[in-house]
């Protein structure tokens, strides 16, 4: 893809909407919609990678009440005509086709390689990557088991949204203590994770999100990590300008 002239390429991620509550993260939405209607002006595509909600499941007829400003607008903006692309994170795993028919967003379950202006890019929410994590990788399979999400289905979804809520909570995956330490260049395992897939193929940049740090980390000679932070403490987002990837703060 060619970005054109004056046109940028924007990425977002971890907005956990509806945590701690609703109530809560109210403002938080308002603000991320606020920055969505700022960068239509110029925005050639947007990524969304993942955790854009703190939870997330579909039934066959029934979607997760409320959002309808976030929902409202990327409708809005995909129906302009800019591309927008959602990758799931692990609190939004259970999203199946809602955003691709109802806002003609696609939605990708695993990184995905993209290139623009010749710039290689491999771009993911990051979770279950890398060494370590290996708790949340067995946790994930169990998550993502057919069977598993046909049980959790015959929950009420009244039921379902509030036990989601507990366990989020309980046990601390909107900001848990892991996600506020920088863990030093050679130990964050999402650069690990680049360092290994640059063994066998090159990319410009990896763009990824779940550590809810933003950072940028040398992982080549000619590639860079970035890490997008989150929209709950730092506000950050990362934006390509054809030429550059930088992590600004909004």
């Amino acid at each position: 893809m060619q970005i054109p002239k004056g046109k940028k390429i924007y990425f977002s991620s971890d907005n956990h909407l509806g945590a701690p509550t609703k109530e809560e993260s109210f403002p938080r939405e308002k603000k991320f919609v606020k920055w969505l209607d700022e960068i239509k002006e110029d925005a050639a595509a947007i990524f969304l990678l993942g955790d854009l909600f703190d939870f997330w499941f579909e039934y066959k007829t029934v979607v997760p009440k409320g959002f309808v400003r976030t929902l409202g607008k990327l409708a809005e903006i995909s129906d302009s005509g800019i591309p927008i692309y959602f990758f799931v994170g692990n609190h939004d795993l259970w999203m199946n086709d809602y955003f691709e028919k109802e806002l003609n967003i696609p939605t990708f379950h695993d990184s995905k390689e993209f290139t623009f202006n010749n710039k290689t890019f491999l771009i993911g929410h990051g979770d279950g990557k890398g060494p370590y994590d290996k708790g949340y990788k067995r946790m994930k399979k169990v998550f993502t088991n057919r069977f598993s999400k046909w049980i959790y289905r015959w929950l009420h979804p009244d039921i379902g949204m509030r036990l989601a809520q507990y366990l989020s909570v309980k046990n601390k995956l909107i900001s848990g203590n892991e996600d506020k330490n920088f863990l030093g260049d050679n130990k964050e395992w999402l650069a690990a994770y680049a360092k290994r897939k640059l063994e066998s193929k090159h990319y410009d940049y990896f763009v990824f999100g779940h550590r809810h740090l933003p950072m940028e980390i040398k992982v080549g000679d000619n590639s860079t990590y970035f890490n997008l932070g989150d929209w709950i403490n730092h506000y950050t987002f990362g934006v390509f300008d054809g030429e550059n990837f930088e992590i600004k703060n909004y």
